[in-house]
């Protein structure tokens, strides 16, 4: 049987970083900023910028976005077929 070492689960992550990521903020902080942007933000561009897989992007918008901080959350497809989200203004979700 392996011998279990104190601290080491508080430590093992599973390979994720928690540490802020290349641009100087926290991923959810990123996704934040990208999101309220007047423009909004496609999925994609949420991945490429978090290193997130698409339903770890939905799950985030979902649970976080809208459930836990109550911001409305818009999505539009654009002239170029791509949808895009973005939070609308800081009005709360009803």
């Amino acid at each position: 049987m392996a011998e279990h070492k104190p601290g080491r689960a508080a430590a093992d992550n599973g390979g994720r970083s928690a540490k802020p990521t290349h641009s100087g903020g926290t991923k959810a902080s990123i996704v934040l900023k990208k999101l309220n942007s007047p423009k909004g933000v496609t999925i994609e561009g949420l991945m490429e910028a978090t290193g997130w897989q698409v339903h770890s992007v939905r799950g985030f918008l979902s649970a976080v976005v809208k459930k836990k901080m109550g911001l409305k959350l818009v999505n539009e497809v654009g002239k170029d077929g791509a949808r895009r989200y973005r939070i609308d203004g800081s009005a709360k979700s009803q």
